[in-house]
């Protein structure tokens, strides 16, 4: 317990250290009462300038990643920590000790509803992975002798027919191991194809509420239906036919080397497909018809998962005994090396290989934004964009800006603006943001994922040289959305 003496010196000496911290604010008499208050204006105070400093700063560590290897959810979430503090401080100084504790928590809500969704799409497709669904359909493609250009065709298909399901991140990385399978030693093929898939990918997420985090944002906040998402199947195919078309006259022709690989789905991963499926049922019935936030039947999805894990666990451990037995007895060197190798099921595996580093990431963005929106910043950004510009400037803007910035907290502040739009406006600022990205490889995870895997061959400077193809497609998949919708 903290001595008497202690707090006595603490009563007195934590309110004047607070004011001569902030002389201009103005303190109740005595201890503050603690009522609510209406909301402060903190935009032009050193409360509001030194959080607007923090997070650029902290933005522009995250886009350094690259260079200084430090993750990007560290500099993110120390921001948020700091900028809610200095919030708290603001509003105690005026007598409000509720205000900022309740703006805390209506963020942290958002937060978790998004994370606990996001966590189990992730162990799904963690598990889909270790069940060798993705290295089967790769190996299909690369053993089916189809030739360079009906690659290039075929892994955009894929990837922008995945990712509406799967996320942008794995669909690149699996159609990128298939392409580079195929063209090796074709580095001209392997960067067209590359851009490709990014624009593919990103294009495919975009007309489905779980194909990004953007549109799992926008679903969940309820300001468009699940089936109105679709309207923009047609714009996002725009979106990616239009720079493919342009690409593909210069993906050279040949076939590449013939290639025997086969990969068996290892037991149970088409149950697990099923399961997904009925989880993603679960939490659209759910959302639609009984009005309950998605999260809920993601995650009732996610406890059948574990369930099925159970008894796909007992089952390999009993088969690993068998083999066991049957090795010991002088069975075939093969079947030794099985049991050595061979590993049970285990659904905490697929967990602990979710993206931790997004989703503590998209935490630290989610409380920065919100910090900043609680200031007043976002209110100011609201009114210049939404009313001086008009929606569909501010909204293509808005794609245009989550090339450079990543699109997780230019969708977040769109929504915490909460500007007056209808429907269609929404699914455009959905599009934009969605594919924006496409026109830099950094602005995508995609992109960014890509580029790693084939380091030297897909750069930034590569994807630069075709950036005009995927600006008209970005262009042509807007004016498609304004003609249809």
């Amino acid at each position: 317990m903290t001595p008497p003496r202690f707090r006595s010196v603490l009563a007195l000496g934590l309110p004047s250290l607070i004011g001569a911290l902030a002389p201009g604010a103005a303190l109740a008499s005595g201890i503050p009462s603690g009522e609510p208050i209406a909301p402060l204006d903190l935009t032009d105070t050193w409360f509001g300038i030194t959080s607007l400093g923090l997070f650029v700063l902290a933005y522009l560590l995250v886009m350094s990643e690259e260079f200084l290897h430090l993750r990007k959810s560290k500099p993110v979430m120390v921001a948020a920590g700091i900028i809610w503090g200095l919030i708290g401080v603001a509003y105690a100084l005026h007598g409000d000790t509720h205000s900022a504790g309740e703006a805390v928590r209506h963020n942290l809500l958002e937060y978790a509803e998004l994370m606990l969704f996001l966590l189990a799409a992730m162990t799904y497709i963690n598990t889909m992975e270790e069940r060798d669904i993705f290295r089967a359909l790769r190996g299909w493609l690369v053993s089916s002798g189809f030739s360079l250009r009906a690659v290039f065709w075929l892994t955009g298909l894929l990837a922008f027919c995945i990712s509406p399901v799967a996320d942008n991140l794995t669909t690149a990385l699996v159609m990128g191991a298939v392409v580079m399978a195929v063209g090796a030693g074709q580095p001209r093929f392997v960067a067209l194809s590359y851009i490709n898939i990014v624009v593919a990918a990103n294009a495919g997420g975009a007309f489905s509420p779980f194909g990004d985090i953007t549109t799992l944002m926008v679903w969940q906040k309820g300001l468009v239906h699940f089936q109105e998402f679709f309207r923009l199947l047609i714009p996002s195919a725009v979106n990616w036919l239009v720079p493919a078309v342009c690409m593909a006259f210069a993906v050279p022709r040949g076939n590449p080397h013939a290639s025997t690989e086969r990969v068996e789905v290892k037991h149970g991963g088409f149950v697990v497909v099923g399961l997904f499926a009925i989880t993603i049922t679960l939490a659209v019935t759910g959302h639609n018809f009984l009005h309950l936030p998605p999260v809920l039947g993601m995650m009732t999805g996610l406890g059948l998962l574990k369930v099925y894990g159970y008894f796909l666990r007992r089952d390999e451990l009993r088969r690993d005994e068998l083999r066991r037995e049957f090795a010991d007895i002088g069975g075939p060197e093969e079947e030794r090396s099985v049991v050595d190798g061979d590993r049970a099921f285990d659904i905490f595996s697929s967990m602990k290989r979710a993206e931790w580093d997004t989703l503590m990431f998209f935490y630290g963005v989610v409380m920065c934004v919100g910090g900043l929106g609680t200031i007043g910043y976002l209110a100011g950004l609201s009114h210049a964009m939404y009313t001086d510009l008009g929606p569909t400037t501010a909204n293509i803007l808005v794609g245009l800006l989550s090339a450079v910035v990543d699109n997780i907290p230019v969708m977040f502040a769109v929504l915490t603006m909460n500007p007056d739009m209808d429907v269609s406006q929404w699914l455009l600022v959905t599009l934009t943001a969605g594919v924006g990205g496409s026109l830099l490889s950094v602005g995508s995870a995609a992109g960014v994922a890509l580029m790693g895997q084939a380091r030297g061959v897909y750069t930034f400077f590569g994807h630069l040289r075709w950036s005009w193809a995927v600006a008209l497609g970005y262009a042509a998949s807007i004016w498609v959305h304004l003609l249809i919708n």
